[in-house]
């Protein structure tokens, strides 16, 4: 995984380049990399530790479950949504139906998913999250969905729609560069 820079800052030798943004962005360089605090208007570089944290629970989650990225994505898309078809699990992972069957082989091998056929159409199967697997998932996962809950309790209305607002936008950036 990388991590976005959220803005284009100019090469720092490029002429008449200001020596505060470039210092501001090896600063914010700095941050990410090695933990320390952070400036307290520097949202930019909050954003990128949001995602780095994400992908390191990501990493943390995967490693907890003994699968891969893709499996844990996989079965994350089951444990939400419900059974689904190794089809239409492809789609929604953005993956070929045969690199879709090599993960569900992984996953099936681990006990983590089960195959069966389609209760109206014997040709197609229906993969579901083994139980076992979902209930350690959302063991793992409950912390943070607790932590968040708290959070969002703590906010009054004005944070909230600030807060609303702003993950909207950034949404709506993103959606943009994956147009």
């Amino acid at each position: 995984m990388y991590t976005v820079t959220m803005e284009a800052v100019p090469h720092e030798d490029q002429p008449g380049q200001p020596r505060r943004d470039r210092d501001d962005r090896r600063d914010r360089e700095s941050a990410r990399r090695d933990g320390r605090p952070l400036p307290d208007d520097d949202i930019r570089s909050r954003v990128q530790q949001v995602a780095v944290r994400q992908q390191r629970f990501e990493r943390h989650l995967a490693r907890a479950l003994e699968v891969d990225a893709m499996g844990l994505e996989a079965m994350d898309h089951l444990i939400a949504t419900g059974p689904a078809t190794p089809t239409e699990l492809a789609r929604r992972l953005e993956i070929s139906t045969a690199a879709m069957t090599l993960v569900l082989n992984r996953l099936e091998t681990a006990g983590h998913v089960r195959r069966d056929r389609h209760p109206s159409d014997g040709r197609k199967l229906v993969v579901t999250a083994a139980e076992r697997s979902s209930d350690r998932a959302y063991d793992l996962v409950l912390p943070l969905i607790d932590g968040i809950e708290d959070l969002v309790d703590g906010m009054d209305a004005d944070q909230r729609a600030a807060v609303e607002t702003f993950l909207d936008r950034l949404i709506a950036i993103y959606d943009d560069a994956t147009g």
